[in-house]
C-alpha cells in the first residue's frame, strides 16, 4: 500500500521535510521512495506541493497521512475537513456505570445441565441459591 508522507531531511534542530510517495513498510527514515511530490520547512512555513501529482497518486491508492492531508486541505488541492492530531486523554475518556447492568453470576452454567426446566432463565435466583454462609461452612441450600 502506498503512503504520502514526511521524509525528514535536513540538519540537526534544522527541520526539513521532504513530501514523498512510498510504500508504507518502508521505513521513514530511508532515502526509499516512489516519487517526491513536495516539500517543507516548519522553520519558514515554507511548503511547495506538486497538486497534479498528488491527486495521481490518490487516485491510484496512495493514502495520505494525517499531517500531509491537513496540508492538502489547507493549501485546497483536496477537500475535506481536517484531521484533529491529538490524541484523546485518557482522563476524558468514557466511564462505564457498573450499576446500571445487571449481575451476570459467574460459573453458574457450568453447574447447572443444558436445559434444565427448573430453571426459568432467572439467573438472580439461582444465584442466590447457590452462595455460601459467611460462617465458611458449606451447609447445603434448603428451599421453603
Amino acid at each position: 500500500m502506498l503512503a504520502i508522507r514526511l521524509f525528514r531531511v535536513g540538519k540537526k534542530n534544522q527541520p526539513a521535510f521532504k513530501i514523498v510517495v512510498t510504500d508504507k513498510k518502508n521505513a521513514s527514515t530511508r532515502g526509499r521512495f516512489v516519487e517526491e511530490v513536495g516539500f517543507y520547512n516548519p522553520l519558514t512555513k515554507q511548503r511547495n506541493l506538486k497538486g497534479d501529482r498528488v491527486k495521481y497518486w490518490m487516485s491510484v491508492g496512495a493514502k495520505p497521512s494525517e499531517t500531509v492531508h491537513n496540508m492538502l486541505v489547507s493549501d485546497k488541492i483536496i477537500e475535506g475537513a481536517k484531521i484533529p492530531k491529538n490524541k484523546k486523554s485518557k482522563k476524558e475518556a468514557p466511564t462505564i456505570d457498573v450499576s446500571a447492568k445487571s449481575p451476570v453470576p459467574v460459573g453458574n452454567s457450568a453447574k447447572s445441565p443444558v436445559g434444565d426446566p427448573s430453571e426459568s432463565g432467572d439467573s438472580t435466583e439461582s444465584a442466590e441459591k447457590e452462595e455460601v454462609p459467611a460462617s465458611g461452612t458449606a451447609e447445603p441450600a434448603t428451599e421453603t
